[in-house]
């Protein structure tokens, strides 16, 4: 079994990813915009992030216990990380980290399944200042785990990379803005 980065270009460019005027959650102007939800809830989408994402962590001999990030744009990652894991008999446990600590309950900030001294992976569907992984992974190491990388769907090379790579850590990203940015003027849209 084997991810097509090629099918998953497609299936962003004609989902996801959007050229013109855009103003982001940050109030800053952008010639494009991308949406990674509605690649991973597509299910040629997410099966092809997910299994780019293992392969990856197989071919460069990361050991993971577990995979998760924060929500909303992990969730559905982290479920088909899961889940074909399990096909490859190579499972993986999967964690979602809260935006904010629970004030009820249990208090959590981190859901599902993370143990102390588990090596973890981050998944991030886009990144752009970092700030979301860089809560994942302050949650994960606040829990006892010790994150090994960050796997991107997208990075937008806006400083998120050398903000992560201030932690120590290594990042992966299965596309660039620069280049989908490309693969979308080449393809007149």
């Amino acid at each position: 079994m084997a991810g097509d980065k090629t099918r998953l270009e497609k299936i962003l460019l004609k989902k996801s990813f959007k050229l013109g005027d855009f103003t982001l959650s940050s109030g800053k102007k952008s010639d494009y915009y991308i949406d990674c939800r509605t690649a991973t809830t597509d299910p040629d989408g997410l099966y092809n992030i997910a299994e780019l994402f293992l392969d990856y962590l197989e071919k460069e001999k990361f050991e993971i216990d577990a995979v998760g990030g924060l929500t909303l744009g992990a969730d559905p990652i982290v479920g088909g990380m899961v889940a074909l894991s399990a096909l490859r008999k190579k499972p993986l446990q999967g964690f979602i980290v809260r935006k904010e600590q629970k004030t009820h309950g249990t208090g959590k900030q981190v859901e599902g399944n993370l143990e102390h001294g588990w090596k973890v992976a981050v998944i991030e569907d886009v990144i752009t200042t970092g700030a979301s992984a860089i809560k994942a992974i302050e949650s994960a190491r606040n829990a006892g785990a010790e994150v090994k990388i960050v796997l991107a769907v997208v990075d937008r090379e806006e400083g998120g990379r050398e903000e992560i790579s201030r932690l120590g850590l290594p990042i992966f990203s299965l596309f660039t803005a620069s280049e989908l940015k490309a693969a979308a003027k080449k393809s007149d849209r």
